[in-house]
This record gives structure tokens, sequence and C-alpha cells, in this order.
């Protein structure tokens, strides 16, 4: 895992020296990102723990069944609403000194070292709320994807919603 976030540190900061201004832009003034693609994930272990499916784990042990909490257009605040799953992430992390990865996501719109900042501050956000509810910071770790991995591939606001958001990960150990 820490190899994995040197990597992403290294692509972070090779595209640091680029300005960029603004947020996430229309998907008409974003213009061409060139061949960019998406780090690999090392393991996919979000919709799964132990072979058993989310349904089974949320009934069983109590962990929160909602897993992702969404953000406003350009902003990386905690909604309201979300908070709630926040709390509800942090009461399940405290009891069974869970370990908790914040995958931080952006939209398409705005350059791709800008939409990986955002990402990296949505999930930070999380963290922070996570904190305050009592979570250790050994507990959790924080990792942006930016515009990487869109949970819906459309270029609208409906799917750009979908695609602003933090998910919730209990890495297995």
């Amino acid at each position: 895992m820490k190899q994995w976030y040197l990597v992403l540190m290294l692509v972070t900061l090779a595209f640091a020296g680029c300005s960029s201004k603004g947020g996430e832009k229309n998907a008409d003034a974003a213009g061409d990102k060139g061949a960019f693609t998406a780090p690999p994930v090392l393991q996919d272990d979000r919709a799964r723990t132990n072979g058993m499916d989310d349904a089974s784990v949320s009934g069983k042990y109590g962990m929160p069944a909602t897993k992702v909490i969404h953000f406003d257009y350009d902003k990386y605040d905690i909604r309201a609403g979300d908070r709630e799953v926040l709390q509800q992430h942090a009461q399940y992390a405290k009891s069974n000194s869970a370990k908790i990865r914040l995958e931080g996501h952006a939209d398409e719109r705005g350059s791709l070292e800008y939409n990986y900042a955002l990402g990296e501050k949505r999930a930070n956000s999380a963290k922070n709320t996570l904190k305050l509810f009592g979570v250790n910071d050994d507990q959790m770790n924080v990792l942006s994807y930016g515009e990487t991995m869109p949970v819906n591939p459309g270029h609208n606001e409906s799917a750009w919603q979908q695609n602003r958001r933090v998910e919730l990960a209990y890495p297995q150990n």
C-alpha cells in the first residue's frame, strides 16, 4: 500500500508544475486530457470481507450499509446527511478496531491534477469528520483516484453527481 501511495505522490508531483486555474469545469472546456490511464487497483476489496457480500457483513457485524458519501460541485465539505453516515462508520471502526480506507473521487471536469487534489481534499474532509467522532488517525488511510475511476461514465450532471464521492472501504488485514 505504501508503494502505491508513493507512486501516486510521484504522479501528483509531476503534474504539480503544471498550473491550472479553476475547479471542475464544463466537459467541453476541459479539453483533451491525453492518454493517461487509471492506476491499477492492487486489490479490490471494497465489496467483500472474508468472502461475504455487503449484506451479510452489514447484518452480522453491524457494518454500515452505506459506504459512499457524495459532494457538491467543486466542494469538499461534508453534507449534513453524510455526517450521520460517517458517525455510523466511526462507531463501527471504534468498536471493531477496524481500519478504513477513504477513497476520494471527482468528476471528469477540471484538470487531472486538480481532480486528484480535490479527491484528496474530499477524503481528508471525511477523515477529519471521523476523527471528530473518535476514530484514531492510525485506523484511517486516505487515497485519491481523482477522476480516473468513475462509477458512471456519462457526461452529464447526473453522472457527475455520482462520481463526486468518497468511498469508505475496509481492507482485509
